[in-house]
């Protein structure tokens, strides 16, 4: 048994260079203000220009201090994915694509002397057909448990209903967190679930001044005339960061907290979190 508590600090999706400046921002001001510094995940599958991740962005953002990348709907709009993700060691595709899909669905990272087991999963209400995430992560948390009982799961999905559901199950396979992505809105029910933090949605890091990171202009011409509009991606600021601390003593959470703060743009990109909480 430990009482030190395992600190986990996840952000929700990146969109953008300015998701990516702000969040890499914000973790050097973290990195300045503290020696104990937390395990780092980001959702990264809209890091490179809204859509997918690229292997210079891979490595930017892994180099800048974070300690693993989730992923979900988008993580092969960038082609040259199926050039490096077989070598990474940090990142993480959905794990209910169908079997012998290129990638890791779920990884093991030591940090501070605790072992901590990551799943990436996709939804399927109003997503694209995939297997059923029910099972498949199931009989992964039972192989994660062999080595761990810190185990937090990314849940990549569009419905609320489906996220709580989810969540719920999870929480009686005894996971430490789960944080629901893809919607880009932080969602204000964060909670302990049998002693799993749970949130609907961690939100979206990228411009303040968008929809849901994409520039207004592209989005309402889309949304007006129903054409197949390109989805361009702001890159104004301040920047939003949305983000969700959790600590996890043996296993169990035991505090969550949500992270909303803005990062305005100056020579050092130092993180403003005067209008945060």
């Amino acid at each position: 048994m430990s009482n030190k508590a395992l600190k986990i600090l996840f952000f929700g999706d990146l969109v953008g260079k300015v998701g990516r400046n702000s969040v890499l921002a914000y973790i050097a001001d973290l990195k300045n203000k503290t020696d104990d510094m937390p395990f780092i995940i980001v959702n990264g599958e809209n890091a490179s220009h809204g859509f997918g991740l690229t292997e210079k962005n891979y490595h930017e953002l892994t180099d800048g201090g974070i300690d693993c990348i989730t992923s979900g709907n988008h993580i092969w709009d960038k082609k040259d994915i199926f050039n490096y993700i077989t070598e990474t060691d940090k990142l993480i595709r959905p794990i209910n694509y169908p079997a012998g899909t290129i990638g890791q669905g779920s990884r093991l990272f030591e940090f501070n002397g605790e072992t901590i087991g990551v799943i990436n999963a996709l939804g399927r209400v109003f997503m694209q057909p995939l297997d059923s995430p029910w099972k498949v992560v199931a009989d992964e948390v039972a192989k994660l448990k062999e080595h761990t009982q810190n185990i937090i799961v990314d849940f990549h999905a569009e419905a609320t209903a489906e996220k709580l559901c989810f969540g719920r199950y999870l929480s009686e396979l005894g996971i430490s967190a789960m944080f629901g992505t893809h919607t880009h809105v932080q969602t204000a029910d964060e909670k302990i679930m049998n002693g799993m933090a749970y949130i609907t949605d961690a939100g979206f890091c990228g411009a303040v001044d968008s929809i849901i990171g994409m520039e207004y202009e592209t989005s309402v011409k889309r949304l007006t005339t129903s054409l197949p509009e390109r989805y361009e991606v702001a890159t104004s600021y301040p920047a939003q960061i949305n983000a969700v601390e959790v600590s996890i003593v043996d296993g169990k959470a035991t505090e969550i907290k949500r992270i909303n703060v803005h990062a305005e743009k100056n020579e050092e990109m130092e993180v403003s979190v005067e209008n945060g909480v």
